[in-house]
């Protein structure tokens, strides 16, 4: 805060005319006090887990910054989560506080008497709510000093819970060192100067919000641009890169996706010189559109909620269409086979980062109270990311596909088993299969086989489907829900009684193939 300019650090809009803009100095102080309300007010202590589910609001990041100064364990979420996703995560992470918005006030209210750790509410909002305490009101008595704990490097800074093949989302720890220190050392691969500004369109309950919107751009000196963004409408991007001096850009394929089913003619983006995507693979033909329409690349990143930037096409880096670029530069990337070893250039395998016999930094501490599926990720000397891939002569990545079941819909990760289990609390259902099938617009969607309950199989099928669409968006987060059910008689399984994804996975992604060729 004392060596930057007093430039803003973080500009914060709403779209309706509200403004919002903190330099450095500011930052600092306001963080100071938000750590205060956390270890004072609050009574907090260092190592305590405190839930994080805002929305794109400025205190998300006062908050964030607070955690950390007050060496507390941050686990952010989105809001779109249901009581269930909440209950699921304060009693598995025994969080001791969460700091919640207006939206989601209800949720958390239906099930805090069943997490007996949950000691504080505290809510970012206008107004008042029994039980609650108003984190603005506290804020703004709070005192501007507070003394930064000195954490190790190796303690936990934060908690993500991330979707895996079968049962529910585990909780991935990361550490000061993996986050911070990695953050110093990648700072500068996206062209980020002092005083640029960026704008990284994320959820703030996914890694790449922390990553771009707060490590990348401080650790640059550069200035992070926040709209509300309450839904996500293209014509406010594009209208918002037109009218706000922002420079660089962040966010999932499927962004630059929609903004390209727009009229891009009628736009003008004076300052936009710098497009960023990762989160899922970037399409060829994304690539070339967007640079017709606007004269601009944009320049890949790969990672996981795990490892987080991976690999990265710098400034200075050759864009190959369809390739993810190469190694950031603490990780040592491969391609192997299922023993481990290291394939040569132009081989398909498993996409792995080097974590033996010196664990990089960046890479997260393993999934808490978890330590068999910890291991169970290492193949020799890598950790699997869980993805397929081939590395070039040059040392670029191919993305070839997932290696496992989880679903990548634009930039979501989902979990087949967390729909799977909302789909069976509905009496129509029997038993389900969710796979990945392929979608022009997301990339891929969610698809539940499932197999009805007698008295269901006269109901109407489009009537049903709606049902069930509806049922598990209000059971789990509504990004989940199948966009495409079929109702069959039964499922593949093996002998021993397991549901065969991969039979069906194949065979929807086949019959896609042959259906696009025609």
């Amino acid at each position: 805060a004392g060596k930057r300019p007093p430039s803003p650090a973080l500009w914060w809009v709403n779209g309706k005319g509200k403004e919002l803009m903190w330099n450095f100095r500011e930052l600092s102080e306001n963080s100071q006090q938000a750590a205060n309300v956390l270890s004072g007010a609050c009574g907090l202590q260092r190592g305590d887990r405190v839930a994080v589910v805002l929305p794109r609001v400025p205190e998300w990041w006062l908050v964030i910054l607070g955690c950390i100064r007050a060496g507390l364990i941050f686990m952010p979420g989105t809001i779109q989560m249901k009581s269930t996703d909440i209950l699921y995560r304060l009693q598995m992470s025994q969080a001791k506080a969460i700091v919640a918005g207006d939206e989601v006030i209800q949720e958390v209210d239906t099930v805090a008497s069943e997490c007996p750790s949950l000691r504080i509410k505290l809510l970012v909002s206008e107004k008042s709510c029994d039980g609650w305490l108003n984190f603005k009101k506290l804020l703004n008595e709070a005192s501007t000093t507070h003394h930064c704990v000195e954490t190790g490097s190796q303690e936990a800074s934060a908690i993500y819970f991330t979707s895996g093949t079968s049962g529910l989302p585990k909780m991935a720890e990361h550490s000061h060192s993996s986050l911070g220190l990695k953050a110093k050392m990648d700072a500068g691969w996206t062209g980020l100067q002092a005083s640029d500004i960026m704008w990284t369109i994320s959820d703030t309950g996914w890694i790449l919000n922390i990553l771009g919107s707060l490590l990348e751009t401080w650790a640059s000196g550069a200035c992070t641009f926040v709209h509300l963004l309450p839904k996500f409408d293209p014509l406010v991007i594009l209208k918002t890169l037109s009218s706000y001096p922002i420079k660089h850009m962040m966010g999932a394929p499927i962004v630059y996706r929609m903004l390209l089913q727009q009229d891009l003619s009628s736009y003008k983006f004076p300052h936009l010189q710098n497009c960023l995507s990762g989160g899922e693979s970037l399409l060829p033909e994304t690539l070339e559109n967007w640079r017709a329409q606007t004269g601009l690349d944009i320049r890949e990143f790969y990672g996981q909620t795990e490892t987080g930037f991976t690999c990265i096409v710098s400034k200075t880096m050759k864009i190959k269409p369809g390739y993810m670029g190469t190694a950031a530069s603490c990780y040592d990337v491969q391609v192997i086979d299922d023993k481990g070893n290291i394939l040569p250039p132009g081989t398909e395998g498993d996409i792995g980062i080097r974590v033996k016999p010196i664990r990089p930094i960046g890479i997260f501490s393993g999934y808490v109270d978890n330590p068999d599926k910890t291991a169970a990720n290492i193949r020799g000397d890598f950790w699997l990311l869980g993805d397929r891939g081939i590395k070039d002569e040059d040392g670029y990545f191919q993305f070839m596909g997932r290696a496992d079941d989880i679903i990548n819909s634009s930039g979501y990760r989902i979990g087949p088993s967390e729909v799977e289990n909302a789909l069976m609390k509905h009496p129509a259902v029997v038993e389900t299969a969710v796979i990945s099938s392929p979608d022009p617009v997301r990339g891929e969607v969610v698809k539940a086989f499932v197999v009805l309950a007698s008295q269901f199989l006269s109901h109407d099928p489009e009537q049903l489907t709606k049902e069930l669409q509806q049922h598990v968006k209000s059971v789990t987060a509504p990004y989940k829900y199948p966009r495409k059910i079929e109702f069959v008689l039964n499922l593949p399984k093996t002998v021993t009684g397991k549901i065969q994804r991969t039979k069906l996975r194949d065979k929807e992604w086949k019959m896609s193939g042959k259906a696009s060729a025609q």
